[in-house]
């Protein structure tokens, strides 16, 4: 390294962002993703005895995934090579290669090839991998938000480890944020700044999870707050709302307003008025909920409350779900307001729920009645003999697949727990079902 070289350098890393000072440089500063990286736990050996194998990392933006990379990159003895898959081509990875292998044979060194983004790189240029990390060439650690099973190379997958990481918690964050006020070294600590304690809360809810979110408006707010009459810089919660761009709306996770707020939901949906759902969606985004949570209660509603009155309901809020989870916000939200809509748009039923209720009341008062020997299942040894499955009637040997025969318990003869609604798909339903006892056998 050059006298110019160091001095870029040493300039870059004093006024890089804060969120890049702030990077851990030993595993010991990393917060958060304990569930990977705990003292127990496999990555966490696997770094401190500098014996990685070639890794993924998966995850939502400012969880982790390139700073545990330099984390390695610190404590490992082989050569570390980083590149970003939006702007690396072809021939940089080429020189990446070549310069390996040299490392490797002139001095046994094996190269770690740090990949950001790697979802980004096309079928080819991941081919074009392929042969390097299986000859051990290379230990490839891939970096990236969306879904590594679907977006990377299979016999890449199969040759790496994949670690989850998870959106930081609050409390990880508002450690984050002290850290980043108060530490003199890596942090604005020399500034002499103070944050309120509901500050500190409000930015680590509001940042999703992402730290990087988070820091960038500590950063914001001391380098842009006027000192106060004491000469210290005061990051108040209506400067840190400032910062953030939002206001702080009434919404704790644990507390009432949580739990009213989603209860509105839940219920405009179920009275069929999609102004209203996708006004309290809107509020419970903004105030920072996780938009997983809000997929689990449209999921529920589209049974208990829709049902087979408009089956593509569930069918819409499951795929909301998993498309929620594979895209992430801010665009999430696109996703979540059409299932909401969808849902409180839909005919209305809750007869799914008054079934396996009234079932269930059934089976409570009346305990294990034996299942109609027709019914029972005749292929093990000896069953015939003891009269299983004897004058069973396939339903499919008549006409509408439907023939009349004993279903439930004899002692149960005639009862009724499905009773389908005369709305929507079910009036249908109701038909069908009138329509094929009508007929003789």
């Amino acid at each position: 390294m050059d006298l110019f070289e160091y001095m870029r350098n040493t300039t870059k890393e004093k006024e890089s962002p804060l969120a890049a000072r702030l990077r851990p440089a030993t595993l010991d500063e990393v917060v958060g993703q304990s569930h990977i990286i705990g003292k127990d736990k496999l990555l966490y050996r696997a770094i401190k005895a500098d014996k990685i194998s070639s890794i993924i990392f998966y995850g939502p933006p400012g969880t982790g995934k390139t700073t545990l990379a330099r984390v390695i990159a610190n404590t490992t003895s082989s050569e570390f090579t980083q590149i970003n898959a939006t702007a690396a081509g072809k021939k940089d990875m080429e020189e990446v290669i070549s310069k390996a292998k040299d490392t490797l044979a002139m001095y046994a060194r094996r190269t770690i090839l740090f990949i950001d983004e790697i979802h980004r790189f096309n079928k080819g240029q991941q081919d074009y991998l392929l042969p390097f990390v299986e000859d051990g060439t290379i230990i490839l650690i891939g970096a990236t938000t969306e879904n590594p099973y679907f977006e990377v190379n299979g016999a890449l997958i199969s040759r790496s480890i994949i670690f989850e990481l998870k959106p930081l918690s609050r409390e990880d964050i508002k450690e984050l944020i002290h850290r980043a006020v108060y530490d003199k070294e890596k942090g604005m600590g020399s500034f002499d700044a103070e944050i309120d304690d509901d500050a500190a809360e409000f930015l680590a809810e509001l940042s999703g999870g992402d730290a990087r979110h988070a820091l960038n408006a500590v950063e914001l707010g001391v380098m842009t707050t006027d000192r106060s009459d004491d000469g210290k810089i005061h990051i108040t919660l209506e400067v840190a709302e400032e910062c953030i761009q939002k206001r702080r709306i009434l919404y704790d996770k644990t507390g009432d307003n949580h739990y009213d707020t989603i209860s509105a939901f839940i219920k405009s949906m179920r009275g069929s008025d999609p102004d209203a759902a996708v006004y309290y969606l809107a509020k419970m985004l903004y105030a920072g909920e996780e938009p997983a949570f809000v997929a689990r209660r449209i999921m529920i509603c589209a049974s208990e409350d829709v049902g087979n009155a408009d089956p593509m309901a569930l069918t819409v809020a499951v795929n909301a779900s998993l498309a929620v989870e594979r895209v992430g916000m801010p665009e999430a939200q696109i996703i979540l307001s059409q299932a909401a809509t969808y849902v409180a748009c839909a005919p209305k039923s809750n007869s799914a729920v008054n079934a396996i209720s009234s079932a269930t009341d059934e089976v409570k008062r009346s305990g294990n009645l034996p299942i109609p020997p027709h019914l029972q299942d005749a292929h093990y040894k000896g069953a015939q003999k003891l009269g299983r499955g004897t004058g069973y009637k396939y339903a499919h040997d008549y006409p509408n697949h439907y023939v009349e025969q004993q279903y439930l318990p004899y002692e149960l003869t005639g009862k009724t727990f499905y009773e389908p609604s005369w709305n929507g798909y079910e009036a249908k339903i109701r038909e069908h079902m009138k329509k094929i006892k009508e007929q003789k056998d």
